[in-house]
């Protein structure tokens, strides 16, 4: 055999795989193009969906599910279950409504909450972070005060107006601390609880590019926690939003202002039932608001920045 049948051959053994054997493993270049295709597989086009849909989507099942609750809702009205001064129809609670709206009252009652629970969840946010970063990562305090968060979210939040106003007497102070004490256990275990899934592998490169300390909290450790953390934010606020029902139902006084829970306390002494399920659907309304227009939306970007958000064309 010539040396140049020789070259042919072995070369050829190298480059072409004997049959049934498994191809070689692509390096440098092709590894990388390989890659980008395995991602552009895995990668979703995201598109606008058509007005139309969004509506039918997004808005048609709430309105469906509310038409259903106003149609039993309704037609127990009209079946005598209770008497009419304990069930009133929707239309009487609808005229409840529209006479507060023509008095001027509701907005300043919803504006008078709505700020109290605004500023009491800011302040949860400030006092929960820290303490969910010091539970996260140091053992000796989460060992002595981790099992205390847990205990303090479960308890209900009315349980803390009693000793709030021995403290603080009938005050605004006493509304602030049934707010902050409903929502920072709630805060502090979400962050927690987002630290704690972070892969080893982000802290480590964190560390390795040299964020350390605050810069490795505010560039690392906070984002990556992010998911978990948000999650704990939105249970924070509802927790900060029933405390501060809890709070104004009680702890009621002329110099505290009217605010939902004065109104609904004000409705259950007149005996007026349609007065106290509008207040009812006032609180309602102002969760599900705060939800969809802040919460929601947030949560969708972070999700979609990670790539966990399922799109659908």
């Amino acid at each position: 055999m010539s040396s140049t049948d020789v070259t042919t051959a072995s070369s050829t053994d190298v480059t072409t795989p004997p049959d049934g054997a498994a191809a070689p493993a692509p390096v440098g270049d092709e590894a990388a193009d390989l890659g980008a295709g395995l991602d552009a597989l895995e990668t979703q086009a995201v598109e606008r969906a058509p007005f139309g849909r969004v509506l039918l989507t997004k808005a048609v099942p709430p309105l469906i599910a509310v038409a259903l609750v106003l149609l039993l809702w309704q037609g127990a009205y009209a079946a005598h279950l209770k008497r009419p001064d304990l069930l009133p129809s929707p239309l009487d609670v609808w005229n409840s409504l529209r006479d507060q709206w023509l008095q001027g009252t509701i907005l300043g009652t919803i504006w008078t909450s709505l700020s109290r629970g605004a500023l009491g969840f800011l302040a949860s946010v400030v006092i929960g972070t820290p303490i969910g970063l010091l539970v996260a990562k140091v053992k000796p305090i989460r060992a002595a005060i981790g099992p205390i968060l847990s205990g303090l979210q479960s308890i209900p939040s009315v349980a803390w107006v009693p000793a709030s106003i021995i403290w603080f007497g009938l005050s605004n102070a006493t509304i602030y601390a049934v707010v902050l004490l409903g929502a920072v256990p709630s805060i502090a275990n979400g962050l927690v609880a987002g630290i704690d899934q972070i892969q080893p592998l982000y802290l480590r490169a964190g560390r390795t590019l040299g964020a350390t300390g605050l810069r490795g909290v505010w560039f690392v450790l906070l984002p990556a926690a992010l998911p978990g953390y948000l999650a704990g934010l939105k249970q924070g606020w509802a927790f900060a939003w029933r405390s501060l029902m809890a709070a104004e139902l009680i702890a009621s006084s002329p110099a505290l202002g009217f605010g939902l829970g004065q109104s609904l306390e004000t409705a259950r002494d007149a005996q007026d039932m349609p007065g106290v399920l509008s207040t009812i659907l006032l609180i309602l309304l102002v969760g599900v608001g705060i939800e969809l227009l802040i919460f929601a939306p947030l949560e969708r970007r972070v999700l979609r920045s990670r790539g966990l958000l399922v799109t659908r064309r």
